[in-house]
């Protein structure tokens, strides 16, 4: 019994210690970015031995998965399939883009160090693939609502792609632009009939 008592208790150190790991990893990637993050810094702000990181993490690729996971399930992005009950197009950008700017605002520190990152480095971007099919939903989702067949879908979709990039919205955000105010622009950009 007391050999049973004693091996729980080791796994539930190793579990804390896993996720102090992945902790500090991930507040390392929203500080200053997962290409600037060391495994050495990682074990410092663990306060663990980098022989520790790699036997709970062997590779980058565990770690970062880890972490994203960890991430996403603290800070959840909103939710499109919501908005699927706003029939009116202008309605449902306004709902979403409101939803995702709110988003934006609260994590953009932390979002700007992380999306940069993978655009600077092609190889971190396997990581972001739920993100990815997060924003291609958004897409969807906004898109759907406008009815333009052919070229017109084409144009939407694009205009709502713009309208719901990060880049794009902290760009006019950084002019003091409200978010309101970028929502409106934003809206103004979709076609409003087929071309």
């Amino acid at each position: 019994m007391r050999r049973k008592y004693r091996l729980k208790r080791r796994a539930e150190r190793q579990e804390k210690t896993r996720s102090r790991i992945v902790e500090a990893t991930v507040d390392l990637h929203c500080t200053i970015g997962p290409a600037r993050t060391s495994i050495l810094a990682i074990a410092e702000r663990a306060c663990v031995e980098r022989p520790t990181v790699y036997r709970h993490f062997p590779t980058l690729d565990s770690l970062f998965t880890a972490c994203s996971s960890h991430l996403w399930s603290k800070n959840p992005p909103p939710d499109p399939e919501l908005w699927l009950e706003i029939e009116d197009p202008e309605a449902r950008l306004r709902r979403g883009l409101g939803e995702l700017y709110t988003f934006y605002s609260r994590h953009e520190s932390s979002l700007w160090n992380i999306l940069r990152d993978l655009e600077d480095v092609p190889e971190l971007r396997k990581f972001a693939a739920h993100r990815v099919k997060h924003r291609e939903r958004v897409r969807e989702v906004l898109a759907s609502a406008w009815d333009h067949p052919g070229r017109g879908r084409h144009l939407v979709l694009a205009a709502i792609g713009h309208a719901i990039d990060f880049f794009a919205w902290r760009s006019l955000h950084r002019q003091q632009l409200t978010d309101k105010e970028i929502i409106e622009l934003m809206i103004g950009v979709i076609p409003k009939r087929s071309v």
